[in-house]
């Protein structure tokens, strides 16, 4: 049993990581194609329709697994017929309400969004809801049997489809010269089909199985009033924490586009000004998800720690992960901000917008490690205040969009979103501390800084000599690709002269231990 939940975990590890590389690499050929107006309106929109999603999604998988793997145990097939209907019931009244509520006040949202402009994508996306709450049920279905492959396999399924449609869709429409409004409506209908492909898959997979609900078995409405509750019970509070990270991106799609205004940009520009700041938004993403993808598995170890009582072994356990992702996330952000010149010409095909990207990319750091302390606060069993304080972030987010942008233009907003997940990460920090003795700078993090600035130092140098405005794409990409390897080389190199890190060190890192040899 240990063997095939270690198994199922790393199935949907794989398929997380999988899925959040695609959903983070598609926004550069996206703006590539389209240019910023569209990727603006799409990083508008997006966040609107995730809340509602959300909402409607988060929690029903993991309270349908949970609810039938109890009525499993006890080979109660009634019980897991009326689960398995009453979370259908549910799925489809959540889904179809938050559509009503997005179509309904289309006109209401798009306003707040920046302008008419961003309707048309609204409405096409939130077509999405009538079929992802849906599909959910299936996946937490087939998790309360312990088979959590095809929850994996339709993540990776809808993901594909809805990236390759978005980009097909994109050249399709660009080439015939669309406008960027119709554009960005376009490219929305892959997260329909992603959607509905992924359910069809499951659905399929279902028909086939053996594990299909007894049909002989009534199913009234007597048992879907004894069992709504129970799911509802279990799938709110999740929802409303899985829900808090979404917020900030949210806040940013309401706040951001009126402060410009207030700043004195012109209304039409919104969404290209939007765009801009989308690209660090993508390379900021990026390098969480490679973070995250390091670092998370390591979480369900500090459970197994705390459960056995041991606060000295996961205060360690901790103290170990935070320094993995120090190791990690510092040199990627120094990197980013020295290469801003030649990542924004190389990947999105101009310089526009620099000094925003550098400002975002900074807060990479930042980002990784509050990522990283909810995911610590959750394997403490503290995820509600892990929610609060995200909810106290989004308060804070709120209040620096609105100022500084209004003071400072889209700078402002870059400068927002760095000091937002400063605080969240110290927040994360002081409340870890209080539960687990966790020191807020594991030992040889200054070094890490020391070898991080040392390496951005000698790949910026050259930089000085260079007029990337006079450079082509392909010679950007180049001089980053040769800088990325040439820091690399310098940062690990004296990280190993320092004593910084060493062999054990890495076979602490998943993925990469798997290429060091264990004596």
């Amino acid at each position: 049993m240990k063997n095939t939940l270690v198994k199922s975990t790393l199935i949907l590890s794989i398929a997380a990581l999988l899925s959040k590389i695609l959903g983070s690499l598609f926004r550069i050929p996206l703006q590539n194609i389209a240019g910023d107006e569209v990727l603006g309106i799409f990083t508008l929109v997006y966040p609107v329709y995730m809340v509602a999603l959300t909402l409607s999604v988060a929690g029903i998988p993991i309270a349908i697994s949970k609810l039938i793997s109890e009525a499993r145990a006890t080979n109660d097939e009634q019980q897991v017929k009326n689960i398995f209907f009453t979370s259908g019931i549910l799925a489809l009244l959540f889904g179809i309400t938050s559509f009503v509520i997005l179509y309904g006040f289309s006109h209401q949202i798009a306003s707040v969004l920046g302008g008419q402009t961003t309707r048309l994508s609204l409405i096409v996306v939130s077509c999405t809801l009538l079929v992802a709450p849906y599909m959910a049920v299936y996946r937490g279905y087939f998790q309360g049997h312990q088979n959590m492959t095809p929850t994996a396999v339709s993540q990776v399924i809808e993901q594909f489809i809805r990236v390759g449609l978005i980009l097909l869709v994109a050249i399709f429409m660009v080439e015939r010269l669309y406008s960027d409004e119709q554009v960005a409506g376009g490219i929305m209908i892959g997260s329909i089909i992603g959607a509905l492909g992924s359910l069809i898959y499951l659905r399929i997979l279902y028909n086939r199985s053996s594990v299909k609900v007894a049909k002989s078995l009534p199913y009234k409405l007597a048992h879907f009033r004894s069992t709504f509750k129970m799911i509802l019970k279990i799938s709110i509070p999740i929802a409303i924490g899985a829900i808090t990270m979404a917020l900030l991106n949210l806040i940013d799609s309401v706040t951001i586009p009126t402060a410009l205004k207030m700043h004195g940009e012109a209304t039409e520009d919104i969404n290209s000004l939007y765009g801009i700041y989308g690209r660090g938004l993508a390379l900021v993403q990026i390098v969480t998800v490679f973070a995250s993808s390091v670092i998370l598995p390591l979480i369900p170890s500090i459970s197994a720690k705390l459960t056995q009582n041991d606060k000295i072994g996961a205060a360690k356990l901790i103290d170990n992960t935070f320094f993995l992702t120090y190791l990690l996330s510092v040199p990627a952000t120094v990197g980013l901000v020295v290469l801003t010149l030649p990542i924004n010409l190389g990947l999105f095909t101009d310089l526009q917008g620099s000094t925003v990207l550098a400002i975002v990319s900074f807060s990479s750091l930042f980002t990784s490690l509050t990522v990283l302390g909810t995911g610590v606060l959750q394997g403490i069993d503290k995820a509600r205040l892990a929610a609060w304080i995200i909810i106290v972030g989004v308060g804070i987010k709120l209040v620096l969009n609105v100022t500084l942008v209004n003071l400072y233009g889209l700078e402002g907003a870059a400068i927002s979103t760095a000091a937002i997940y400063l605080i969240l990460f110290l927040l994360n920090a002081v409340a870890i501390r209080k539960y687990t003795g966790f020191s807020f700078f594991p030992k040889k993090t200054g070094t890490i800084v020391f070898a991080s600035l040392v390496m951005g130092a000698a790949i910026w140098l050259p930089s000085l000599l260079l007029d990337f405005e006079e450079l082509s794409r392909l010679a950007a990409l180049l001089y980053v690709g040769a800088a990325v390897a040439i820091g690399g080389l310098i940062y690990f190199s004296l990280l190993l002269i320092t004593r910084a890190i060493d062999q054990s060190v890495l076979q602490r890192i998943p993925v990469i231990n798997k290429f060091i040899t264990k004596k």
